[in-house]
């Protein structure tokens, strides 16, 4: 199992909070960082937007990626959702292992 970590970007008024829970109640993530207020500016529809959002910084291992997608595109509030996976290779020690026995 290799460890990742997956960002999704939700409104800054979305209740991440029963999404966060859902989503380590379920084994689906060890982990959900929610950091509130990030900036984003982006193209969408042809004109540059720029909104508040809040990052969700979701860990979990790469097994787990397909089940978290479904469960994130079933809630997510967004026409387009981001879902960034990067892997985190070099990951060692208890909290790795931590990581993987609370997705299991």
């Amino acid at each position: 199992m290799t460890p990742v970590i997956v960002l999704t970007t939700v409104g800054a008024a979305f209740d991440v909070a029963a999404l966060a829970r859902e989503l380590v109640e379920q084994r689906l993530a060890a982990c959900v960082n929610v950091i509130p207020q990030v900036q984003s500016v982006y193209r969408w529809q042809g004109r540059i937007e720029s909104d508040t959002e809040q990052l969700l910084m979701i860990k979990t291992v790469d097994e787990r990626v397909d089940a978290l997608q479904s469960a994130l595109l079933s809630r997510h509030p967004y026409e387009v959702p981001e879902l960034v996976v990067m892997r985190m290779d070099d990951v060692r020690g208890p909290w790795r292992e931590w990581l993987i026995d609370s997705v299991r």
